[in-house]
């Protein structure tokens, strides 16, 4: 009878904490598929123009949209004292405004919704102990970064309401890039979780050339907010060569600042593309690497990175080709996203290999 009553409890035991294992690898995942509808939403209200929308950050009263017309007449208003309104879309109807609005609402909404999915499940899993005191940090630090998230997006939107027809540039690399951070660090602990890897750093010292690749995709982030923040894609719409030359010709290379000058359309366009083609060496250098050393384990991984990598490309190639056409624009900044997963997947998964 007592063996019973231990077996019984054993058992109870055990599916309490399969059930609370899986409960947190549900939030793990609900979080990176909000964290990537985020990054979607935030790319097409940039490139709708829509970012500028809303002139004030008003963390409650903002939940609710506009409900009847004098409310929308009401924020149109505010709308049409900034700069973007009085020198582009002085034309615009009530009801074209109404659709950047939306755009800019959602993108807002789904910051909110973040925060409340991400702390609330996040207080839980630390009263009941799920989240150790070695991983507590990591998880505040993640807080700290929604939040800081939070008020990028509105630092940002301020770059463009007084003296300017759009966002800041280099606001815009920042708030993009905190996304990716919050992204990629998800996607690890999640790739921990499902491989049974307890506290894996992605600051791992091994696979030193992977850690460089990541590098590099992370500043072609970057230099791809750069190139939308700066409409860089409007110029140079020719591909392999810059308007029939490798170097774009409006530029006088004859002091090395000018190599720096980071507000140049065609400067900046020059190091995106460049940037892919670095990217792309590096990765068949990995890929003779891993065939050398027979890794069997890192062949998938490498040849579905392969396939985002190629995608990707083509992507790009289409955007400038395109005119910056916004669903193929679009389709290009998704793309990125999958392309920091897979590499952290095969970087992940390298940890034991190089």
């Amino acid at each position: 009878m007592h063996f019973n009553i231990k077996l019984y409890n054993y058992f109870m035991n055990f599916l309490s904490i399969f059930r609370i294992n899986n409960i947190f690898k549900l939030w793990i995942q609900t979080l990176i598929f909000l964290i990537i509808s985020m990054i979607i939403v935030g790319g097409l209200t940039r490139l709708t123009g829509s970012g500028l929308s809303i002139t004030q950050w008003n963390l409650f009263d903002g939940i609710i949209p506009p409900l009847n017309v004098v409310d929308w007449n009401y924020y149109f208003s505010l709308y049409k004292n900034i700069p973007q309104y009085k020198l582009i879309n002085y034309n615009i109807t009530l009801l074209d405004f109404k659709t950047i609005y939306l755009w800019e609402y959602f993108h807002r909404l789904l910051g909110r919704i973040i925060g409340i999915v991400y702390l609330i499940p996040l207080i839980y899993f630390i009263y009941i102990k799920k989240i150790t005191t070695q991983n507590l940090k990591l998880f505040i630090f993640i807080f700290f970064l929604i939040c800081l998230q939070g008020f990028l997006g509105w630092y940002m939107v301020q770059s463009g309401l007084v003296n300017d027809i759009t966002v800041s540039h280099y606001r815009l690399s920042v708030h993009l890039v905190t996304a990716f951070i919050i992204l990629s660090i998800l996607v690890w602990i999640y790739l921990n979780m499902i491989r049974a890897k307890k506290n894996l750093s992605i600051f791992y010292f091994n696979s030193f050339p992977l850690k460089i690749f990541i590098l590099l995709i992370f500043m072609q982030i970057i230099m791809g907010a750069f190139v939308s923040g700066l409409d860089a894609g409007n110029i140079y719409q020719t591909w392999p060569l810059m308007n029939g030359f490798y170097l774009p010709n409006d530029i006088t290379f004859n002091n090395i600042s000018i190599f720096f000058d980071f507000n140049n359309q065609s400067l900046v366009q020059f190091y995106h593309r460049n940037i892919a083609y670095v990217i792309l060496i590096l990765y068949f250098y990995i890929g003779i690497t891993i065939y050398k050393k027979k890794s069997k384990n890192l062949y998938s991984p490498y040849l579905y990175l392969l396939v985002i990598i190629i995608l990707q490309i083509i992507l790009g190639v289409s955007t400038l080709l395109s005119g910056v056409n916004v669903i193929v624009a679009s389709l290009h900044q998704i793309s990125s996203i999958f392309l920091v997963i897979f590499s952290l997947n095969l970087y992940h998964s390298s940890l034991n290999n190089f």
